[in-house]
């Protein structure tokens, strides 16, 4: 495993990378925590128990899936157990607690599908032998902007998830970052759009600065963009649809096209996105053609997304 360190401590190891992914995650199936910490067993006993252990030591709980019934195990980190992953120091720390409430609640099934979505990742980064693990994506991370259709307006984009990969051939070692977006056809395709439509205003956000101080009527100035104080290359932007039957998901695909394809801000952007559905990259992964482009062509792309190898990253 990448991340061997202790948290909380007095635990087993496999018990402490749990609590870790749980304290990233905030709420992970028994199953997706095998598939991401112990995929090496055959079977999910063992970390069964030390999931046992970490509820024992009032370090974790878990509800069953509102789905599946008890037959399929959510957990999430007690305040106590948040705590301890927090006083090791490894991780950055987070504000959000899990509660059986929040638990149980609707976005049960969101949270579910964003971390089926990071998880098949990992797991094809593991097969491809790149870099990709548990912890190498955060949900949810605030992006401050503003939009000059909404002047006067300080707006957050708040990705369901921001991912890191590290994509190797041969000696090449290029490090991707994916703004996530898990729709699980709940929306309206109107206001997936607009989701679409933060993202282009968040690319072209600069922060103005003031020449002076307390001085009435001062000039401002243009700086950096926004994104490049936290991004070496402005994030792909990766739709993953599930939810729906295959041909729903297709329609879905085709109408959302059309709307980009009609947003000026947009079109004038240099904005990498594409969409797929959770079962293709499942299926496939991120590095077949299963990718659609939101922009340009509808021909078929893998995640690097107009960009047709390494060489050709900036």
């Amino acid at each position: 495993m990448p991340y061997p360190q202790s948290a909380p401590t007095g635990l087993g190891q496999i018990a402490q990378q749990a609590a870790q992914v749980l304290y990233q995650h905030r709420l992970v199936s028994t199953r997706q925590l095998h598939r991401l910490i112990t995929p090496h067993h055959t079977r999910t006993e063992y970390l069964r128990r030390q999931l046992h252990t970490l509820r024992e030591a009032g370090f974790a709980e878990a509800v069953g899936r509102r789905s599946t019934g008890q037959s399929e195990l959510l957990w999430w980190l007690t305040e106590k157990g948040a705590q301890a992953v927090e006083a090791v120091g490894l991780l950055q720390p987070r504000a959000y607690r899990m509660s059986p409430e929040a638990a149980l609640g609707p976005l049960q099934e969101h949270t579910h599908a964003v971390i089926e979505t990071g998880t098949a990742i990992v797991e094809h980064a593991r097969r491809l032998g790149h870099e990709c693990g548990p912890l190498d994506w955060s949900p949810e991370t605030a992006h401050y902007y503003r939009d000059e259709s909404r002047p006067g307006q300080e707006l957050c984009l708040i990705p369901d998830a921001v991912l890191n990969y590290i994509h190797t051939e041969g000696k090449q070692r290029t490090l991707l970052t994916f703004f996530i977006e898990v729709d699980r056809t709940q929306m309206t395709i109107a206001r997936l759009a607009q989701k679409l439509h933060a993202y282009a205003a968040y690319y072209e956000y600069v922060p103005q600065s003031h020449t002076g101080k307390n001085t009435p009527g001062q000039r401002r100035h243009a700086t950096i963009p926004a994104w490049r104080h936290r991004y070496p290359v402005f994030p792909r932007l990766l739709l993953i649809l599930t939810g729906a039957t295959e041909e729903r998901l297709t329609r879905r695909t085709t109408d959302l096209r059309c709307l980009a394809s009609t947003d000026p801000s947009l079109t004038s952007t240099p904005l990498r996105a594409a969409v797929t559905t959770l079962n293709q990259l499942h299926t496939h992964g991120p590095f077949q053609p299963i990718l659609t482009p939101l922009l340009g062509t509808g021909n078929l792309t893998n995640a690097w997304i107009n960009t047709p190898n390494p060489s050709q990253e900036t």
